[in-house]
């Protein structure tokens, strides 16, 4: 079958007139369009291009700025660095100084207490509280409180010192993180459009939450100086503090050393002039108060051996106090240290009856002495402690020099 062919449709020539005239005017509008476009977007890349570099420009002035100002506190922390430095090396040595003072004073108390030892084997009417005793224990005293003065006194310089290096450690801390934000600021600020390891990063663009302020980052670092310097200036009051007790201390001490010597003189004097009026009443010394001596030292030995044992037990059931909980049983070891403790403690008092009945015992026997033998082995015996060991034995090169 065949089939029937439809004509295209015809136009006539003013029909195609207008549609020629459509089409010229559309393409005409859409000229002008895109001509305005152009003209528009060339506009809008000339003033954002021009915003850009302004921005960039402003960026790069604060990010200078900022430089300049970690810069500037990064040498105020150096400044104030430095200063601790040297006051903890200062200090140091002033530390030394206060050891060896320490150290110094240990032989001078040694001696005075040794004097004073030396002088407790006096006996009967010269066993006397006399001007050489209450020097010596003036001397003891006065080294004494000069010893516990000067650990209290190093004390605070060790924790001075402490202070001082927790300064430098937070002014170190401080500086090197100054040091870390001047390299990264000083690499953001070497960057440029034309830098090839530019790159894009999503969420770039913020603040970070953990941040702070101009002002606290401020406030940081001038605490930090403020402290530091705070903490010099103690360390060098301390300084002074410690010069000065240092010198009081040693003339005191020699002061104190030179009465005593001068009251040694005189009673060496006296004990000679007593002596040669009782010259025919010389007698030795008996064995038997040689060996009441020698028990008692027994006993005090044997005491301080127990209260090692002593410290033991208790130091055993102080510790076993911090078992936890229900750990802390009263088991049978338990029982056996505490009965321990009692057994232990009943020796060491009546080791001190012993001790106590030793000496009184040892006197009654020089007593005893004193009524067979003359006066003069009393003052011989006192005249040897008083000038042999004392005077011309281990206080005769005694002498204080400056700490």
């Amino acid at each position: 079958m065949a089939q029937v062919v439809t004509r295209p449709q015809r136009f006539t020539p003013e029909e195609w007139k207008i549609a020629s005239k459509i089409k010229h005017k559309n393409a005409e509008r859409d000229r002008a369009a895109a001509e305005r476009l152009i003209l528009e977007s060339d506009r809008l890349d000339s003033e954002t291009r021009e915003q850009s570099d302004t921005t960039l420009e402003d960026v790069d002035k604060k990010i200078d700025q900022r430089l300049n100002d970690v810069k500037y506190w990064k040498n105020e922390l150096e400044s104030k660095l430095d200063g601790i430095f040297k006051e903890i090396d200062v200090l140091e040595a002033f530390k030394r100084r206060v050891e060896k003072a320490i150290e110094a004073v240990q032989e001078p108390l040694h001696i005075a207490q040794t004097c004073l030892a030396n002088r407790e084997k006096r006996y009967d009417i010269d066993l006397v509280h006399d001007n050489v005793q209450k020097e010596l224990i003036k001397e003891v005293e006065i080294e004494t409180g000069a010893n516990a003065l000067l650990i209290r006194l190093l004390e605070q310089v060790k924790e001075q010192l402490r202070l001082n290096r927790k300064a430098r450690y937070n002014l170190e801390n401080d500086i090197k993180n100054k040091f870390n934000a001047e390299s990264i600021d000083s690499h953001v600020q070497n960057l440029t459009l034309t830098s090839p390891s530019l790159y894009l990063k999503n969420g770039a663009a913020k603040i970070e939450p953990n941040s702070y302020t101009e002002q606290q980052w401020e406030n940081f670092s001038d605490v930090n100086i403020k402290s530091a310097e705070a903490t010099r200036l103690n360390s060098v009051q301390l300084r002074n503090v410690v010069d000065s007790t240092l010198q009081q201390t040693a003339n005191d001490m020699q002061k104190q050393i030179e009465l005593t010597n001068r009251a040694i003189e005189r009673r060496i004097w006296e004990e000679k002039d007593s002596k040669a009026k009782l010259e025919e009443q010389c007698k030795d010394v008996t064995k038997l108060i040689d060996t009441m001596e020698e028990n008692i030292k027994n006993v005090e030995k044997a005491i301080l051996d127990k209260e090692n044992y002593l410290k033991l037990a208790h130091t055993r059931l102080d510790i076993r106090t911090n078992r936890p909980e229900i750990e802390l049983v009263r088991d049978p070891a338990q029982y056996k240290m505490v009965k321990e403790v009692h057994e232990i403690e009943d020796s060491i008092r009546r080791l001190q009856e012993r001790l106590n009945e030793s000496h009184k015992k040892l006197k009654d026997l020089d007593r005893n002495k004193l009524l067979i033998l003359k006066d003069i082995d009393v003052k011989t015996n006192t005249i040897r402690i008083d000038e042999a060991e004392n005077f011309n034995g281990i206080r005769k090169s005694l002498k204080i020099n400056q700490f």
